[in-house]
């Protein structure tokens, strides 16, 4: 007997032990490196919403109308349609969703702003079979009537909750802009546009809200039970499901508690105590319909004053639990519902105290979906640890995080995800039915197409991880014979006690080692492979093009002057020198000098990713960014032949004439043979007659016996462009070498516009990206630093301000406590409501230096800062 009880508590006990250990396991944070993030497709205009479809495809949109679907299988990309939008202001083809029912119905929904010169937001239903869209089959569900005078808010996400109902993210459709940030109250009599007591504060009014509704396969829509306001009133419109949102900002529903979620982006609002709260953003969870806040409250119900704009005045502080809206712009109910908390809120500085992981600076929130783990995983689906926990984004801090909360939806605990993982302005973020998360990320420019704007996958790794592989060689061309150190020893294993072999494959000779050396005697391209193999048998390789035989031009560019600015009222003296080691004597005729205008900031892109090649360049031409997102280099080189013509060849052949680039046009859709041989040109349906044409004109210019913008090896040009760079190049192909190919050496120099656009800072220091290119330095001893400016013959330096404020600004070089160069005192520049202030100083500096703008100031202060501008004398 008492051997049985002994054993019957012994296995109790291992019971309890088992349970607790399993427990443990499943609460232990995966580690970062058994998450991989793939690229699946980049170079995107605008991303805005995903969906992936049953197939395992994913169906996405852009901003400017465009519908495009992933193809899983072959890994291309296609533009289905382009919707027809109005995209001015924060509107355009806004939000996608699949019905509930879709394997059945293959109905999608597009939340959009129609063109022409009706004023509304969309939400239509559309026919999706075959993994073709039928715009024809379009049925409007509903139509959200605003306004288009004005920015801003437009919102657009939409999603479907557990019983097939609708949500709809609509934006308050107000401006923001009134002075010092604060909520949006003005009453005046012509500034309605400027009071969301109208939008989102208006219970007969479906902006500023997200609505509930269910679809009707004919279109249209009916109202389910359990929304805000009852389906028969004068005052208040059944449609809605919460209110008092400003600019609702990705919403889904967690499809097994029926909650929902959505990120709110917040005002830039000064801090001022006796008017109200600092600017707060939002993440907001709703069990249930309710108004939450905006324009009265922020963050945890926090009230602003009664603010009277006509006298400037403050009024009493609303009342959370008895809101009243007395607006002269309201059509609703007086009285709102008490005001719902923020689930987590915060500011420019991150609260520790409060909520953990959210970074400082620049804010806007995107709410990402609750993870379930479904009941037919993917092998590298995400593991059971993040079931039941919320994935949020920041679209201005680059972060990913995962909220754990317990089991009533009460916040527990907030970490990172994935750190140390670049993730460039996420925008959406979606999971597979089986367990794989997608993301949607916009880059970092706004309303503009971005290298970096992508479609990307993370997938999780539960068993031996795969070699990191990295492969160096100091040399990748040269004259014979060329000596190569080939090394791999940066190469790693996260599973550290895993021992890596090395092989490398060089002109059918296997080598190993972690470093290698190899002389290549004769001319030719070798391709050079390395494997690194971990001892389970995890393997990666990768392969490197070396060319021996002849040695790459050496090119150089030098101004006279400053080094980085140029002024328009001055010209630039330049000069190229090309030298190779074969061709002993340069021909001035092959070397290509251009002269690009380009937009502030891609010249800096565009440069560092031609040295670097990790990514489709920035192109500096609409063109040049389609062909580097094409596969036209797979068949097609700018000088040496290929499976099809040069492009020197190919605008030879033809006049340069607009029948011309509508033929050309057609053969790049279409695709053909004959012309250039027996290899047939490949169709390329996907891209359209514009894009095309665009790539001909492109070549005609580039290639073409007149080139566009070429310039002589010397000489000087008058800058003639404003608040734009100069990129200038030297380009040239050397003869080659025998048996060696020719080499194309490009090497550039950018000259800046000398205002520099302060939100594009190289690093800083408690720093906030504002609205429209602005900045908030928010504490005494932040800074913004420039790198490598040169300040030669520069003897002012202008700043403009945005809202008045105290203390100085001082200029240091190298260091935030270095050499002061220029300080100005900021309570000397004058700033008008609804304007700008711009003051000078005088500046004693030369050379290329790291710039530190530094604010000094007594606490508690901010500086609002939105251009600096260097000037020289007349």
């Amino acid at each position: 007997m008492r051997h049985f009880q002994f054993t019957a508590c012994s296995l109790t006990v291992c019971l309890l032990l088992f349970a607790c250990k399993s427990d443990l396991k499943n609460q232990t944070t995966p580690e970062p490196s058994r998450f991989t993030k793939t690229e699946l497709v980049s170079n995107l205009n605008e991303p805005m919403e995903l969906a992936v479809l049953p197939s395992g495809n994913v169906l996405f949109i852009e901003r400017k109308g465009a519908i495009k679907l992933f193809n899983a299988t072959t890994k291309q990309t296609t533009t289905l349609t382009t919707l027809l939008v109005f995209s001015d202001l924060e509107d355009g083809l806004l939000g996608l969703t699949l019905d509930p029912d879709f394997p059945e119905n293959n109905f999608i929904y597009l939340y959009y702003s129609p063109a022409g010169e009706k004023e509304v937001q969309r939400v239509s239903q559309f026919s999706f079979k075959n993994e073709q869209l039928d715009l024809a089959s379009e049925k409007v569900v509903i139509e959200i009537p605003l306004q288009r005078k004005e920015c801003c808010h437009s919102a657009g996400s939409i999603t479907f909750g557990p019983d097939k109902t609708l949500y709809i993210a609509v934006g308050d459709n107000t401006n923001p802009h009134n002075p010092g940030y604060y909520n949006s109250i003005d009453e005046r009599v012509g500034r309605e546009y400027w009071d969301a007591q109208r939008t989102a504060g208006n219970t007969n009014d479906l902006r500023g809200k997200i609505l509930r509704i269910k679809p009707l396969p004919q279109g249209g829509y009916t109202i389910p039970e359990g929304n805000l306001f009852p389906k028969y009133s004068k005052t208040s419109r059944p449609e809605i499901y919460a209110m008092g949102c400003r600019n609702p900002y990705r919403i889904h529903v967690d499809q097994q508690t029926g909650y929902l979620y959505w990120g709110d982006v917040g005002q830039n609002t000064e801090l001022n105590p006796a008017r109200g709260p600092i600017s707060y953003d939002e993440f907001h969870q709703a069990k249930g319909p309710g108004f939450f806040g905006w324009p009265y409250f922020a963050g945890n119900n926090q009230p602003y004053t009664d603010f009277d704009f006509e006298t400037n005045m403050n009024g009493t502080f609303y009342d959370s639990l008895k809101p009243i809206n007395n607006s002269r712009n309201n059509t609703g109910d007086t009285l709102l519902p008490p005001a719902q908390p923020a689930f987590i809120w915060y500011s420019y500085a991150e609260d520790s105290s409060q909520f953990q992981h959210l970074g400082s600076g620049g804010k806007s929130p995107i709410a990402g979906p609750v993870y379930r783990k479904p009941k037919e995983s993917h092998a590298n689906a995400l593991p059971e640890y993040y079931d039941g926990k919320w994935f949020i984004a920041e679209w201005m801090r680059d972060w990913i995080n995962v909220v754990s909360m317990d089991e009533q939806g009460k916040l527990k605990s907030i970490e990172r995800f994935m750190p140390g993982t670049v993730f460039d302005h996420p925008i959406d973020l979606e999971f597979s039915a089986d367990g794989r998360l997608y993301i949607l990320e916009y880059g970092p420019f706004w309303f503009s197409a971005n290298a970096s704007a992508r479609l990307s996958l993370v997938e999780y790794n539960p068993g031996n991880r795969t070699p990191v592989i990295a492969l160096e060689a100091d040399k990748r061309e040269g004259a014979t014979p060329l000596n190569v150190t080939l090394s791999a020893a940066k190469s790693f294993d996260y599973d550290s006690l895993d021992k890596l072999s090395f092989s490398w494959l060089i002109d059918n000779e296997t080598k190993s080692g972690q470093e290698i050396t190899h002389t290549f005697t004769e001319a030719g391209e070798y391709p050079v492979q390395l494997t690194v193999r971990d001892e389970h048998g995890a393997s990666q390789s990768k392969t490197i093009i070396i060319r021996a035989g002849n040695e790459s031009p050496k090119i150089s560019i030098s101004v006279k002057g400053n080094q980085t600015f140029f002024w328009p009222d001055r010209k630039v003296e330049y000069a190229v020198s090309v030298t190779d080691a074969e061709d002993k004597v340069i021909d001035p005729k092959m070397v290509t000098v251009k002269l690009e205008p380009v937009d502030i900031g891609l010249g800096q892109k565009f440069i560092k990713t031609q040295q670097t090649r990790d990514e489709v360049p920035a192109a500096l031409s609409n063109g040049e960014n389609l062909i580097a997102a094409s596969d036209c280099k797979a068949c097609h080189h700018a000088t040496n032949k290929s499976v099809g013509p040069t492009y020197t060849a190919l605008v030879q052949r033809y006049p340069n004439s607009e029948e011309t680039v509508h033929l050309l046009a057609n053969k790049i859709i279409k695709g053909g043979s004959g012309n250039w041989g027996e290899t047939a040109m490949s169709a390329h349906p996907q891209i359209s007659q514009s894009d095309a044409e665009e790539i001909v004109r492109y070549l005609f210019e580039n290639f073409g016996a007149s080139k566009k913008n070429q310039l002589p090896m010397k000489g000087t040009f008058q800058p003639n462009v404003t608040e734009r760079e100069y990129l200038l190049s030297a380009s040239y192909t050397d003869k080659g070498n025998n048996d060696a190919k020719a080499i194309t050496q490009t090497t550039y120099r950018l000259l800046r516009w000398p205002e520099l656009y302060v939100s594009k800072y190289d690093a800083g220091h408690s720093v906030s990206n504002l609205n429209d290119g602005e900045i908030r330095i928010t504490q005494s001893g932040g800074y913004l630093k420039f790198n490598q400016l040169d300040l030669t013959d520069v003897h002012t330096v202008t700043y403009t301000l945005i809202a008045p404020a105290r203390g100085t600004l001082e200029l240091r070089l190298d260091s935030p406590t270095g050499p002061v160069a220029a300080t100005i005192n900021l309570e000397s520049i004058e700033v008008k409501p609804r304007s700008w202030g711009s003051g000078s100083t005088p500046l004693n500096a030369s050379g290329l230096h790291d710039c530190y703008f530094v604010f000094k100031t007594v606490e508690p202060n901010v500086v609002d800062l939105v251009r600096i501008r260097f000037g020289v004398d007349k």
